[in-house]
């Protein structure tokens, strides 16, 4: 049975392939475990492996970890669907957050950052697929959007973060892929961040420029999602 620091290997070993196949450096593509569901000791794991960017989908769960993780130097980020009660404790309490879709939310988390911190790192959630489970705003709502929250202070708008529609097939992932690439070429903005691909289609994702690949399910197993909320593969 493989454990956490095998795992991290294997990703690590696709990453690093997949950046060669594009011509990329492994370096161009940042490891972000994704651990939801998954207690502070899997962390403590992938920590130990190397990997120090932590991805978090549930807030009040995220918050437990890292008290119990205080004493680890973790960069967190949070990847999950925001409601507007939510936006301080994120603002205070994470380095990035890659599922901002509304204007409202930006100017909480902007007016919420504490004086003390850097700016807050984010990133838009575009639905590229259309599905009306997933959070993000439409490709066509984007270019506003980025303007208006590139002007916001106490954020840094890095880029685009999408989940498409899971597929196997090669050819539709790099079509999904690829769109998320062009529309954030074409805002035209200084943005050096594609959140794009999962344990399924990181080598898609990293073919057509993903900067973070969110991996969750091939480093720490199947979820146990009981309570936690519902399923959101990564």
């Amino acid at each position: 049975m493989s454990t956490i620091a095998d795992n991290v290997s294997a990703v690590s070993a696709r990453i690093e392939a997949a950046a060669l196949a594009a011509g990329r450096g492994a370096a161009q593509v940042g490891l972000l475990a994704v651990s939801k569901t998954k207690p502070a000791a899997a962390i403590r794991e992938v920590f130990a492996a190397g990997v120090r960017e932590i991805g978090e989908n549930y807030l009040q769960e995220a918050l437990a970890k890292q008290a119990e993780l205080a004493d680890l130097p973790l960069s967190w980020h949070f990847i999950g669907p925001i409601q507007s009660n939510k936006t301080k404790a994120i603002a205070e309490h994470f380095d990035w957050v890659h599922s901002v879709d509304r204007l409202k939310i930006a100017q909480r988390l902007a007016e919420q950052r504490p004086a003390g911190l850097a700016p807050l790192n984010v990133c838009l959630q575009v639905n590229i697929s259309g599905e009306a489970s997933k959070a993000g705003c439409t490709p066509e709502q984007l270019p506003a959007l980025a303007a208006a929250v590139a002007a916001l202070p106490n954020l840094r708008l890095r880029g685009l973060m999408a989940i498409p529609e899971p597929t196997e097939d090669r050819a539709a992932q790099d079509a999904a892929f690829a769109l998320v690439q062009a529309l954030q070429q074409q805002l035209q903005l200084p943005l050096d961040t594609l959140s794009m691909g999962m344990s399924h289609d990181l080598e898609a994702a990293i073919a057509h420029g993903a900067t973070w690949v969110r991996i969750g399910t091939a480093l720490f197993g199947a979820r146990d999602y009981g309570s936690a909320g519902a399923p959101n593969p990564a």
